[in-house]
């Protein structure tokens, strides 16, 4: 299967976390993807979290529940190891439904909630950076 183009930035939904057009950054330097959660509670063993943040007017406030889910050490840019809950969902991109882990972080000040690394790009994406919103744009010309 040949290999999609996909921009630095786009936008992408996530029917798991009801959550739509919520802006990515692509990140080639990240190998794990992870999504900005505003509140991680875990309560009988069941993760329960809030996406939430006045930054970003798409994330809606629900609290979404996982009864499956991990904890993952993940290595910032600067070196720090930080531990981290991942979980599993999907997210739509040029209009296909994919598997992804995301590991939950607070990205208050952060302009994209949402970091795609190469773990989930690998084998199905190139990037190029000079490019932005190719599935977004894609989305919208098919519905026109």
């Amino acid at each position: 299967m040949p290999k999609k183009i996909i921009g630095r930035i786009d936008k992408a939904d996530f029917p798991l976390l009801d959550l739509y057009g919520i802006d990515i950054k692509i990140d080639t330097g990240a190998y794990t993807s992870s999504i900005h959660c505003h509140q991680v509670i875990v309560e009988n063993d069941l993760l329960k979290c809030k996406f939430y943040d006045k930054g970003h007017p798409l994330y809606n406030g629900k609290e979404i529940i996982f009864s499956n889910y991990n904890i993952a050490k993940v290595k910032s840019s600067n070196g720090i190891v930080q531990q981290r809950f991942k979980v599993k969902t999907t997210m739509l991109l040029f209009n296909k439904k994919y598997r992804i882990n995301l590991t939950l972080s607070t990205r208050d000040d952060m302009k994209y909630p949402i970091l795609i690394g190469r773990r989930f790009l690998n084998k199905k994406f190139i990037v190029d950076v000079s490019l932005k919103n190719l599935s977004f744009e894609n989305n919208k010309k098919q519905t026109n």
